[in-house]
């Protein structure tokens, strides 16, 4: 599910956005909110003598931050040229006799892998060196180096404790910040691992177990498994290519509302019973109003009211119990939101608690002692509700004493649920939670839980007896109360089934305008934020698409008689029932809407059907496929490295083009789950890649990059080259197909004489650190393809530009001499090389393509306003 509001998100100059405004005048935005400020200065959430500040740095931008991605040694690699090189060309500026204040490591964040800064624009725009760090920044976040994000949106992963070998779910993940923090730890030591283990096997010593130890004991890869969902299918994509950067074979993407998430079948042990997963961790980063976001979503200041955490409430809830059906008992969910709205926080906490049976089956960690150096507050016991009217309401017995005063006016939708846990629930250690406001240390607000399973659950049905209804619903059953039926008895009222909602958008236009559902890991592109001025706001998903999903309230009439809500009967099958099928065996409720004892949901009025996209198969290679076995010969490929986790994307099951490879685990999911219902939208990463080749015998499947790293270490002599000096790698960076015919080869230096007589065909380049000063520091495997007379690095441009200029301190343009026109001469000669010219532009065909498909998804993002993690590539 989505995360966040205003959906005209405008990246830098392309295009419109920010609500219709220009350019230059998001500044005139007023940063204030009467019934905002009102509620959260008389709640009693935020301590009275801190409310002064606490509204100075809400009225404040939020400083800039990113983050290093990858494996830990790859993303040291980089934040290492941002402490040696840039860093002390900024601290040496000076502005108004002040030296300028450099970017800085977050403090709690490990390894110093996260960082902000806090210089003004004015600065920024006024000396060179924060032009190249700008560079720097654009270069590395479009290989996926470095991720922007929001320092308190960097929380949540870091305290669900994520180890390899688990199982992961992220229940709410586009556009995937957290989903790839998630996905470094699942993977945390791998690379070590894997060469520990493959050493072993090439020197003999190995026996016939994987080697490894716990959780990468899959000859040291890991084990686990992270599924990352979003209820929307564009975003899902979205999601997709922000995790495709970490090229992991341990993902997959599905498509469900979170609310309702299908149980996930795995092959039987026995062979008889059924077994289903169950996950070590799960992340429910759920759709909130984020008023948390209002230093840099400036659209909170205008939009907020109280009915947008009011409508969120019930989703929220959902989300989290079916989290809490679907862990494995001892496991953790993680709940957060960008909201500082208890509604939406301690309320949905202690709610959900409350339907999974109370602190005998589950309970909230105390956290407070992990991430030392992160401010925090604890989570709130007691707060107050305003409701869509602005009025304040310090219990529920308030609310019920209203509406017998004067009705329910104004009340709508508030439930008992919303207010600090009564009776058996009062002593919920609430503040175990953890509240991070914007003034402790210069950030945005966030809330995050973390909640322990202690035991198996099966979560009760959602109570409505204590909610307040829609004017529209209480206007009916009072109505049908009223009335005879032909026995002379008044009709009987059917329970209430879920939160007694009826769509309704026209009365709910105000939550349909601001129901941000944000996830804070967004943040302004450098475009806006180093280097502009344009109001940004974004959306998950909108109220008014949430509201869709709610159930109506049904009612029952004695004799069996129809009443009619809108124009269809009440008893009558409808088509919009939601039909998701959600298997969940024997410890939990299903995750539908409807419980044993209750029928389906009708709604009021027929939904807008969505468009049906059908996904490519998941179609794995039997271990024998005749296209595997020439494929080890020629790369000499260890026969430890599995075979039966090689898979291709059409019907037919054939390797045409491109073959990916998976994790055992995800090969059981995908196969297991076939045609049941469950939406699959991504998982792989590619290995190998058809190409053309200028001679018969030559193998023709490339080793793509991303598989690369993965199988690198299990592949013979035969076809590697080792580099390590700084000269050569310069220009296999710079220049795209060097020749090396006659005695071209004698200028890639130490490799020259290797690739002149290696046969044709694709070769493994190993970047070696030689040790020397100003050498080489990090090891790196890349593919070469060798043609009858060049070579060619095989690199997307931005990959070789990113590169240069973190090594190299490089950003001059690439060479392609294949497009320069050659003198007259010898005619044979010519056309030799006008065919060889041919030949390596449809050689590279593919990378070409990969790099242009990346261009294409990331414009379609800007244009429609998703692309929300990515600095401005526009420098």
């Amino acid at each position: 599910m989505g995360k966040r509001g205003g959906r005209n998100f405008n990246r830098g100059g392309r295009g419109g956005g920010g609500g219709g405004r220009s350019r230059n005048n998001w500044q005139d935005i007023s940063r204030n909110n009467a019934k905002m400020e009102r509620y959260y200065s008389e709640s009693g959430i935020i301590p009275e003598e801190e409310l002064e500040t606490f509204w100075d740095y809400m009225r404040r931008d939020l400083p800039n931050s990113f983050r290093f991605t990858g494996s830990r040694g790859h993303a040291l690699a980089v934040q290492e040229r941002l402490k040696d090189f840039y860093i002390p060309e900024i601290t040496s500026i000076k502005y108004e006799d002040e030296f300028v204040e450099p970017p800085r490591p977050v403090s709690w964040y490990p390894d110093q892998l996260a960082w902000s800064m806090t210089t003004p624009k004015q600065v920024i725009r006024r000396f060179a060196p924060f032009a190249n760090f700008q560079k720097f920044l654009v270069a590395e976040t479009d290989v996926g180096n470095i991720s922007r994000q929001e320092v308190v949106s960097m929380i949540p992963p870091l305290v669900i404790d994520v180890r390899p070998g688990m199982t992961v779910l992220d229940m709410c993940a586009a556009p995937g910040s957290k989903s790839a923090q998630l996905m470094e730890l699942i993977h945390a030591g791998e690379e070590e691992s894997i060469v520990d283990a493959a050493k072993q096997i090439k020197e003999g010593t190995a026996g016939p177990e994987p080697l490894g130890p716990e959780g990468l004991n899959d000859d040291g890869r890991t084990t686990g498994l992270l599924i990352a969902n979003d209820s929307d299918y564009k975003r899902a994509h979205m999601l997709i290519h922000q995790m495709k950067r970490l090229a992991s074979p341990n993902l997959i993407v599905t498509n469900h509302d979170a609310t309702m998430y299908p149980s996930i079948k795995l092959p039987s042990l026995d062979g008889k019973k059924n077994r289903y997963l169950k996950f070590d961790r799960i992340l429910a980063d759920v759709p909130c109003s984020g008023d948390g976001t209002a230093r840099k979503n400036y659209g909170v200041w205008r939009e907020w009211n109280p009915a947008n955490a009011i409508g969120l409430h019930v989703t929220q809830a959902r989300i989290l119990v079916r989290a809490l059906q679907m862990l494995k008992v001892g496991g953790r969910v993680v709940y957060s939101t960008c909201s500082l709205n208890p509604v939406e926080n301690e309320a949905v906490v202690a709610s959900a608690i409350a339907r999974c049976g109370g602190s005998a089956n589950v309970k909230i960690l105390d956290c407070s002692k992990e991430l030392p150096g992160l401010k925090r507050a604890p989570g709130a016991r007691s707060w107050k509700v305003m409701d869509r009217e602005g009025r304040i309401w310090a219990s529920w017995k308030e609310v019920q004493e209203q509406i017998e005063k004067e009705g329910t006016n104004g009340l709508a939708r508030l439930s008992e649920g919303m207010f600090p846990p009564t009776g058996e629930n009062a002593d919920l250690p609430l503040e175990h939670c953890m509240r991070v406001y914007p003034h402790m240390q210069d950030t945005g607000g966030f809330f995050i839980t973390v909640i322990e399973k202690t035991s198996e659950i099966r979560a009760k049905p959602e109570d409505t007896t204590n909610t307040v209804p829609k004017a529209s619903v209480a206007a009916l059953a009072s109505e049908l109360d009223s009335r005879k039926n032909s026995g002379g008895e008044p009709y009987q009222k059917l329970e209430a089934l879920d939160d007694l909602v009826i769509p309704d958008k026209e009365a709910d236009s105000e939550v349909a305008k601001s129901a941000s559902v944000a996830e804070a890991s967004h943040q302004l592109p450098y475009s806006a934020t180093l280097d502009s001025t344009e109001a940004a706001t974004q959306v998950k998903r909108d109220a008014d698409d949430l509201e869709e999903e709610l159930p109506a309230k049904r009612f029952k009439l004695a004799d069996g008689s129809e009443a009619l809500i809108g124009d269809r009967p009440i008893h009558q099958p409808a088509p919009s029932v939601a039909t998701e099928h959600v298997d969940t065996p024997g410890d939990s409720t299903p995750a539908t809407t409807a419980t044993p004892s209750q029928p389906a949901v009708v709604k009021s009025e027929l939904p807008k059907k969505k468009k049906v996209v059908q996904e490519e198969p998941f179609k794995y290679l039997d271990g024998n496929h005749e296209e595997l076995e020439p494929i080890y010969k020629f790369y000499e490929v260890s026969e430890r490295f599995p075979r039966d986790r090689f898979m291709v994307r059409n019907a037919e099951g054939n390797p045409t083009r491109t073959v990916y490879y998976t994790s055992a685990l995800a090969r059981d999911i995908l196969t297991m789950n076939e045609r049941q219902g469950l939406k699959f939208v991504h998982c792989g990463v590619k290995m190998f890649v058809k190409q053309d080749a200028q001679r018969e015998n030559v193998c023709r499947w490339r080793i793509q990059t991303d598989g690369l790293k993965i199988i690198s270490p299990f592949l013979g002599p035969a076809r590697a080259v080792t580099l390590t000096q700084r000269e050569t790698l310069h220009t296999l960076l710079v220049e795209m197909f060097p020749r090396i015919d006659g005695d071209s080869w004698k200028k890639l230096g130490e490799i020259g004489e290797r690739v002149k007589d290696i046969p044709l065909g694709c070769s493994i380049l190993h970047i070696e650190p030689n040790g020397k000063e100003n050498g080489l520091t990090e090891r790196m495997v890349l593919p070469l393809w060798r043609s009858l007379h060049s070579l060619n690095l095989m690199l997307p441009k931005e990959e070789r530009r990113a590169m240069l200029l973190r090594i190299f301190n490089d950003s001059s343009p690439l060479i392609n001499k294949t497009d320069r026109q050659r003198p007259a001469g010898n005619i044979a000669a010519e056309a030799t090389a006008e065919a060889e010219d041919v030949a390596l532009k449809h050689e590279n065909v593919q990378v070409g393509e990969d790099e242009q498909e990346q261009m294409d998804t990331r414009e379609t993002y800007v244009k429609d306003g998703d692309e929300e993690d990515r600095f401005n590539t526009t420098v």
